[in-house]
């Protein structure tokens, strides 16, 4: 936001550097603008890069003795049940940088050994010597009594090196899935550290003491020191832009049951959202590059699929799309560096990118340097767009799938929903993948591909604490001074002026369990006193005997709210069998200003004076005379029948034929997909 107007721009992004697009958007945005004191509100992918081409930080795991090798054994789970070979765990730490601790605390939180003197300094110097960038520390139990756990972070921390430490980060049963998201932690916390904390001095130092903000993968905004201390919580943070973007959108323009459908370079993100349902799903569980997370991220299921994805022929012949990609770096070959067929390229090719408009011209398309690529790699299919529009079919087909497994595998009627599409791909596609799911209607929100940077602009400021308990159900009413527990450490959260969370409380105050307040402070006294702030509660239950649990709001009803829950997931509800709750959460929350768009009157209209000419469109085997409209000049109330190209500066809606595209007050794109 610039003077109150929203403004769009993209760079080109720098891998080595990429602080440095940043602000090259920044200063792009800012020309001419009298800017004060920048609030820069941040998503990033840098953290989920590092862990996809495994760039993060040398890690020593230090745990208890004889548990060392937990984090490479994992589960027993078989994620191919009839392949002969499993692969092997993704595990970060090498085998040579797994420490134990002679030390051992109860399942009740007993403790039952305590690390000497002499052996912690010998734990130092091993880790030490080992050549450790980070150090992740996770033993068993320390959820329940951190008192041993205390004694080795004091001692390691002489080192000099981040520390991820169980009890203060994730103070929650399933060891493994604990030490998991420590080590990503620890992984990424160099990386990241020194990317958003370089970036915040950088914007301090040319915007009057400017601050950064980043999103988490919870939808949440946080000050990027805490992104910086805690980044595990940031590997999501683009995609979940892009959620909460379409579901503010989508809630405003009345439609209340909505798929998402983000379509990036390098992937697609889907997720789904229902108002009657408390909007976005969130999960406490995730795999992330192979490795499980568990802090709270919104539910977003991804697949390989993007405009930068490679088309290749595999050795039985078939198309074969992704999930390598061009990247940035060289990018698709209609961009003048690219040697490989790309999703991107294929579109080019079949008239379904406006070369006028893309980046207002900013960057050139070629494509007769696309076709002679295209030509020489189509192997044995007849022409070159053949090959093209066998590479947009798979690529559909992948999205169509990933859409499935959140919608039709969860007992879902797609008929009932929605399809939003966004980011430079999703507009492109998003008839096509509606009709083969037989979503009647589509939404392309204002800036489409721009929509994760307005989503972070609208996200609320939001932090997460939770705490295993492991008690009967009977005792759902007695959990208040476990909550009260909770709120009062968050309550020594730090807040800015403007009511972000920006720096996690002293690590001392929590190395006990306690805050640091006196006996006797109350939520009232801290919490309840920032104007705004809202707290919920939530409890994670299951049935007795089952191994994974359902998170359900706190209240009188909660078992209620469970059982219903557990009905809609997996088709039963058992009243009779008891429960057991497990986790307690609290979740602060500083909500943002709400930004209201701007409503066009609407009038009938068909679009004409948007209308740029015609060009042709490849659909279904053959070349179709399409009509071409600018965007910017469309008008609320505005027609329109396909075939028809709709451009704009971030993306381009293909409409195919049957379908028909109405302007609504907002300028959304509502589509009528028609005959399926």
């Amino acid at each position: 936001m610039v003077d109150g107007e929203m403004r769009v721009v993209k760079v080109r992004s720098t891998p080595g550097d990429p602080g440095r697009a940043v602000m090259e958007g920044v200063e792009m945005l800012a020309a001419g603008a009298e800017v004060g004191a920048l609030e820069l509100r941040h998503g990033t992918t840098v953290g989920t890069n590092a862990m996809l081409e495994r760039k993060g930080a040398r890690v020593a795991f230090v745990t208890t003795a004889g548990f060392e090798d937990t984090i490479a054994i994992g589960r027993q789970t078989r994620p191919l049940l009839y392949a002969w070979t499993q692969p092997a765990v993704v595990c970060l730490v090498e085998e040579g940088l797994r420490f134990g601790v002679a030390e051992r605390v109860s399942s009740e939180g007993e403790v039952l050994r305590r690390p000497s003197d002499a052996e912690l300094g010998e734990l130092v110097e091993r880790v030490r010597a080992s050549g450790a960038e980070a150090v992740a520390v996770s033993l068993l139990f320390a959820f329940l009594n951190a008192e041993n756990e205390a004694r080795v972070v004091t001692a390691l921390e002489g080192l000099g090196l981040p520390l991820s430490v169980g009890h203060r980060m994730l103070p929650e049963f399933r060891e493994y899935e604990r030490g998991s998201t420590l080590v990503v932690n620890a992984y990424l916390a160099p990386l990241m550290s020194g990317y958003l904390l370089g970036l915040e001095s950088e914007v301090a130092r040319k915007y009057a003491g400017g601050t950064v903000e980043v999103m988490q993968s919870s939808g949440g905004i946080v000050g990027a020191r805490l992104a910086a201390r805690e980044p595990v919580r940031t590997v999501l943070s683009g995609p979940a832009g892009g959620v909460i973007g379409a579901w503010e959108m989508a809630r405003v323009a009345g439609f209340e049951r909505v798929i998402g459908f983000d379509m990036g370079g390098t992937s697609t993100d889907v997720f789904l959202a229902d108002a009657a349902t408390g909007g976005v799903t969130r999960t406490q569980e995730s795999v992330v590059a192979g490795v499980p997370v568990s802090v709270p991220m919104l539910d977003i299921h991804t697949a390989g699929a993007g405009g930068g994805s490679l088309a290749r022929f595999d050795a039985g012949g078939l198309l074969r799309v992704g999930p390598e990609s061009a990247g940035s770096e060289p990018g698709p070959v209609c961009f003048g560096r690219g040697e490989l067929p790309t999703v991107t390229d294929a579109n080019l090719i079949l008239g379904r990118l406006d070369e006028e408009q893309f980046m207002s011209g900013a960057v050139g398309l070629d494509v007769g340097r696309a076709r002679r690529v295209f030509e020489v790699r189509r192997g044995a299919l007849e022409s070159v767009e053949a090959f093209a529009e066998g590479i947009v079919r798979v690529v559909e087909t992948q999205m169509e799938r990933a859409i499935r497994v959140i919608l039709v595998e969860r007992g879902h009627d797609p008929r009932r929903f929605t399809l939003v599409a966004f980011g430079g791909g999703g507009p492109l596609h998003a008839c096509a993948v509606a009709r083969a799911l037989r979503v009647p209607t589509v939404v392309i929100p204002a800036m489409p591909g721009a929509l994760s940077a307005v989503g972070i602009l609208l996200a609320d400021a939001v932090r997460d604490y939770s705490r295993t308990v492991m008690v009967a159900g009977e005792r759902m009413g007695e959990l208040g001074a476990e909550f009260r527990e909770l709120e009062e450490v968050a309550s020594r959260e730090r807040f800015a002026g403007s009511g972000r969370f920006c720096e996690p409380m002293s690590p001392s105050a929590r190395d006990m369990g306690h805050p640091d307040s006196s006996p006797g402070s109350s939520l009232d006294s801290s919490v309840g006193s920032l104007a705004g702030v809202e707290v919920e509660r939530t409890v994670d239950v299951r049935y007795v005997g089952q191994g994974y649990e359902i998170n359900v709001a706190y209240g009188s009803d909660a078992a209620e709210r469970f059982h219903a829950a557990h009905a809609q997931r997996y088709g039963f509800a058992n009243r009779e069998r008891g429960l057991e709750i497990v986790n307690v959460r609290v979740r602060l929350i500083v909500r943002a200003e709400k930004y209201e768009p701007v409503r066009e009157v609407v009038r009938v209209g068909d679009g004409a004076a948007a209308l740029r000419g015609e060009k042709p469109i490849y659909f279904d085997g053959a070349w179709v005379r399409a009509r071409v409209f600018d965007r910017e000049r469309l008008r609320a109330g505005d027609v329109l029948e396909g075939p028809a190209l709709v451009a704009e500066y971030t993306s381009a809606t293909v409409v195919p034929r049957g379908a028909t595209v109405r302007v609504d007050k907002w300028r959304n794109l509502v589509i009528d997909v028609g005959a399926m």
